[in-house]
């Protein structure tokens, strides 16, 4: 019994060594996910620097135009923007200040003007 014991607990370490390996290689480059999904996404080919804009009109128009141009997306622009949108709000959660939260919920609502969703 005691060798059975010893087998599993060995290959239970080998296993936690081969995920430690991984995810500390997936640390280095998966540490920014989300900005990876920004950057890289399937739906949409977002124009540089366009959440940091404070306007409004700005965000919900380079949002209409990257998800109207794009061919890979899998659903109608409107959505296809509006997630794109949702997705970077909920990620950045608690840090995002309020006066860029309550910019980006604007740009929500210009975003449903603008694609006749309103």
């Amino acid at each position: 019994m005691a060798n059975t014991r010893t087998a599993s607990k060995t290959s239970a370490t080998r296993k936690r060594r081969g995920r430690t390996q991984s995810g500390s290689s997936r640390r280095r480059t998966g540490r920014r996910w989300s900005r990876h999904v920004t950057e890289h996404s399937d739906a949409l080919t977002l124009e540089k620097g366009v959440f940091t804009s404070r306007d409004p009109k700005r965000i919900a128009a380079s949002l209409k135009r990257s998800a109207e141009k794009s061919r890979r997306r899998k659903v109608s622009p409107f959505r296809s923007a509006l997630s794109m949108l949702t997705f970077y709000i909920n990620r950045a959660g608690k840090s995002l200040p309020a006066s860029r939260r309550k910019n980006l919920m604007r740009a929500k609502d210009e975003l449903r003007k603008q694609l006749g969703k309103a």
